[in-house]
């Protein structure tokens, strides 16, 4: 007996409670995947193993139609939650401060609807149940394992506070920015506070690498271009009456493009070695590549758009600038596969709903999940009424 329309909203409702009070870490999300996999065979859905905790369903994998691949990450954050929420975390320091347990409840629906359907299906749907997204390059693993073979779109999405609920964005080309994080030591000669005069000192070294790297963002990268550089950690840790020996200076950079993250990276090793030098000290400067730029392409921005517009309305698209600022690892996807993804709002005006992802007092929207999965089932060209 098929199961009505609200009723799987509804269980995807108390699901994505379920995994918030219980979150896991990237690369830990071993009850997730249980869950996750207990409900599918509930619905007698088959799915494939990839990437230790990744799951893959694959429906109506003989169809002759379009390959698409639907994806909802499922990792958590190292956050302690401080929202007073009644599914509140259970664990000390593991919050999904993302939403990443909405994104994952929103494609199990999606995957218990489309199930009822299968036979009307006009070409295959991969529903892609994605560990470690979360710094961990989840996406690039599950493609290592051919998570994805024979998938010819991808589609993606993100809850996004700053957006009205109702309102989203996908555009052509950059969608959200590539990241890279910075590692700068800098060695000095510690001593006695009283004698700053017979010492290098590394916090002053420190001080002054820190609002220079300020210059590359307002004088090294031209106005009409995106850019972040943030100094997230200073460490100079010691007594107080001692001037300590080494410092440390971390952080984390955004780019449009990776033309401009190397010179990023260029320019914050120039300076923070000049500027050492110039204070009788060293940095030694170490760069970390993280995650690509997310490009969208056009014909599948394209189609995106045009659902998103038949569920929220035509006056859907949100003013918000882009490329947003945070990235994504589902730009691992776009570089090997034609797609799409969207950041759709979540802001309501409750007050919950207006916290920022990666805040201790943010909470995903649920209302979110109806309209998502009405995209999800409409990019998979499914014609149905939801009832």
């Amino acid at each position: 007996m098929k199961l009505k329309w609200i009723e799987i909203i509804e269980f995807a409702k108390k699901f994505r409670k379920e995994l918030h009070k219980n979150p896991e870490l990237t690369w830990e999300e071993i009850d997730t995947a249980k869950a996750i996999r207990a409900t599918l065979k509930a619905h007698y859905t088959p799915y494939k193993e990839f990437a230790h905790t990744g799951t893959v369903v694959t429906l109506a994998p003989n169809a002759k139609g379009t390959h698409i691949a639907l994806r909802g990450d499922i990792d958590a954050l190292e956050i302690d939650e401080q929202t007073t929420v009644p599914y509140k975390s259970q664990k000390p320091n593991c919050m999904h401060a993302c939403g990443h347990d909405g994104h994952t409840a929103t494609l199990l629906a999606t995957a218990i609807w489309l199930k009822q359907y299968e036979d009307q299906l006009p070409g295959p749907v991969s529903l892609v149940f994605q560990p470690a997204e979360e710094g961990g390059h989840g996406a690039k693993k599950m493609l290592e394992e051919e998570a994805l073979k024979g998938v010819e779109f991808i589609y993606g999405w993100h809850n996004w506070p700053a957006i009205k609920f109702g309102q989203a964005i996908c555009p052509d080309g950059v969608v959200m920015a590539g990241n890279g994080t910075f590692h700068i030591d800098i060695n000095g000669q510690g001593g006695h506070s009283s004698q700053p005069e017979i010492s290098k000192d590394p916090v002053l070294a420190a001080s002054a690498i820190t609002m220079a790297l300020q210059q590359i963002v307002s004088r090294r990268i031209a106005p009409q271009k995106a850019g972040v550089v943030s100094v997230t950690s200073i460490d100079a840790r010691s007594g107080l009456t001692t001037i300590p020996s080494h410092a440390k200076i971390e952080g984390s950079i955004r780019i449009p493009d990776l033309k401009t993250r190397d010179e990023v990276a260029k320019s914050i090793k120039e300076i923070a070695q000049n500027t050492a030098k110039a204070y009788n000290t060293e940095a030694i400067v170490e760069f970390r590549n993280r995650y690509s730029p997310t490009i969208n392409h056009e014909n599948a921005a394209s189609s995106m758009r045009e659902k998103l517009e038949e569920v929220l309305g035509k006056d859907y698209k949100s003013d918000i600038a882009t490329p947003i600022m945070a990235s994504e690892d589902f730009s691992y996807y776009l570089q090997e596969i034609p797609g799409a993804f969207a950041l759709i709002g979540s802001n309501d005006g409750q007050e919950k709903h207006t916290k920022p992802c990666h805040n201790a007092y943010y909470d995903f929207n649920d209302e979110l999940i109806e309209p998502v999965c009405k995209v999800f089932t409409k990019l998979a060209n499914l014609e149905c009424e939801f009832i």
